[in-house]
């Protein structure tokens, strides 16, 4: 084996890593593949037998491709769907098996969770990496200074900041916010599985349904609304919004659509449906449980 090839395995063995923090970091699965390969690209241009602590180095490395990325970023682009293909030179092991897949970015952004993806899009780019370094893979603060170019006392100050803006403070109803997450979690579910008759179970019979989509639309009936979202739903998770229990809808993580929910009794009373762009741009959002990701070693100082 030459020296290139057992730099390769040694790569391979922190890619998935990567892929998922550069992914969190961005948003985007070509623009993570990008970054993981340009993460690649300098391991080879740089002394590996000095390298201490691999992994912490290709983190540190991988981390600020992504910060410059969202710097340059003037404005979300839609995500090409065109076959993603990786700089000449670029080793295999950095793309991850080649072709952008649609399907695979879909799981992806359900496994990291769609509401969260939502609300680290609205962070400023410094906010953003130091969160997803700090809260999500638990980077010590002196560490993702040396990525953000900032002191550990102001990296600690853009963490609380961005952890404020992601999580939020406690939703603003003072009744059982728990059991109205489970009643809206189950709503999701029934809707995505097509159960009619669960549907039908936890609907107020005069529940009405507001859309804002071409006009103001207006369902109204427990049968109606369940025949409606019958079968969908399917890219939307629990989030708060507005400071109540309500849902996004958020494709490959770009947001859709958002669901306000009135609870009456146990049941859904009322729901709004907000497409509308300005609307949803003006929603405050936030997260009520930040998914878990495998901690990982400490960025090298080396």
């Amino acid at each position: 084996m030459t020296a290139q090839e057992r730099l390769a395995e040694q790569f391979e063995a922190h890619r998935t890593h990567l892929l998922h923090a550069a992914y969190r970091m961005l948003g985007s699965l070509s623009e993570a593949e990008d970054a993981v390969q340009e993460g690649w690209l300098r391991l080879c241009r740089a002394e590996a037998a000095a390298i201490e602590n691999l992994g912490g180095w290709l983190t540190r490395v991988v981390s600020r491709v992504c910060l410059d990325m969202l710097r340059s970023r003037k404005s979300r682009r839609e995500e090409p769907l065109e076959t993603h293909s990786p700089e000449t030179g670029a080793h295999p092991a950095a793309d991850g098996g080649g072709g952008h897949d649609p399907e695979r970015e879909a799981m992806l952004a359900e496994s990291v969770g769609v509401a969260l993806l939502v609300v680290l899009d609205r962070l400023k780019p410094a906010e953003r990496v130091t969160f997803v370094l700090h809260d999500i893979f638990g980077v010590p603060f002196a560490e993702i200074a040396q990525v953000v170019d900032k002191s550990e006392a102001a990296v600690r100050q853009l963490a609380s900041r961005a952890r404020r803006r992601v999580a939020g403070g406690a939703p603003r109803e003072p009744a059982d916010t728990a059991g109205m997450r489970r009643l809206v979690d189950a709503f999701i579910a029934a809707a995505r599985a097509g159960d009619f008759d669960a549907l039908i179970a936890m609907l107020d019979p005069d529940v009405a349904l507001r859309d804002d989509t071409g006009g103001a639309r207006v369902t109204r009936g427990a049968e109606a609304l369940a025949r409606r979202v019958c079968g969908r739903a399917l890219a939307a998770q629990t989030a708060v919004v507005d400071g109540g229990i309500g849902a996004v809808a958020a494709p490959l993580g770009r947001l859709a659509y958002a669901l306000k929910f009135e609870i009456r009794g146990g049941k859904i009373a009322a729901v709004e449906r907000i497409a509308d762009p300005a609307r949803l741009a003006a929603l405050s959002l936030h997260v009520p449980f930040i998914p878990a990701a495998p901690r990982y070693s400490a960025i090298s100082r080396r």
